[in-house]
């Protein structure tokens, strides 16, 4: 099944939204780097993540090192950003 590719437009007004996220160099995914206070606190939102992302069957590519997540979301079925990127954005913001 395809997932429809955000627009270009639709990926900017994203961005207006959300300027701490960044738009990866060949334009397919958002990134962004989060540093907490401590591991518990970067572990917590971790799962806050994780748990909407399972509800959503959207998983964000992740690193983290003790107070530090690095995240990357992409939509691998539409070769790049789609709603589902963007909901999930939206989540994380609230989830800060």
């Amino acid at each position: 099944m395809s997932i429809p590719r955000l627009s270009d437009a639709e990926v900017a007004a994203l961005l207006a939204e959300a300027p701490a996220w960044a738009l990866r160099e060949d334009g397919k995914a958002l990134t962004r780097s989060f540093k907490f206070k401590d591991f518990n606190a970067a572990f917590g939102f971790m799962t806050r993540v994780a748990l909407y992302a399972d509800k959503a069957d959207h998983h964000p590519e992740w690193f983290n090192v003790y107070n530090r997540v690095d995240m990357t979301l992409t939509t691998h079925d539409a070769d790049g950003l789609s709603a589902r990127d963007a909901a999930m954005v939206r989540a994380i913001e609230v989830f800060l």
